[in-house]
């Protein structure tokens, strides 16, 4: 039991992916995924028009090395590593996908995808590592038709 009073298995690798969310939902997933020990990190998409304001918000807010690259690649690569972000598990919260979503549906369809394959690595090692991903909007789609809803 969490120190919430609930337990939603946010410790439980095999569980964790990526899940579009509703936007009001973020508050309490995060302190859910505080409470079972996750790193919880909030990533504000409002603004995101393209690749490569996404790939720099992301590098922002996770402190990515110097020179990451800032493509999917080098993406990808650094979610399989986070030495500089040691915790026993992951939590991105990703926020207002919603211009993105309607600008860029093919950016944001990648993105869950190296989402999902990070998630897929982190839980061979049996930590978690979940993806929440809120479309601003009463008549937004999911992110992907990949992405899971929670």
């Amino acid at each position: 039991m969490t120190t919430s009073g609930f337990d939603i298995g946010l410790d439980d690798a095999t569980q964790a992916g990526v899940y579009a969310i509703e936007a009001p939902d973020l508050a309490a997933l995060a302190a859910a995924a505080r409470d079972a020990g996750l790193l919880v990190r909030r990533i504000e998409l409002g603004g995101c028009r393209d690749k490569q304001a996404l790939l720099l918000r992301i590098g922002a807010v996770l402190d990515l090395p110097p020179g990451w690259g800032r493509n999917w690649d080098a993406l990808m690569d650094a979610l399989r590593d986070l030495e500089w972000l040691p915790a026993p598990g992951y939590a991105l919260l990703l926020d207002a996908a919603g211009q993105l979503q309607a600008q860029c549906p093919h950016d944001l369809e990648t993105l869950v995808g190296v989402l999902q394959e990070a998630s897929a690595w982190w839980a061979e090692t049996g930590v978690p590592f979940w993806a929440f991903i809120a479309i601003d909007g009463a008549d937004a789609a999911q992110p992907s038709s990949s992405a899971q809803r929670a």
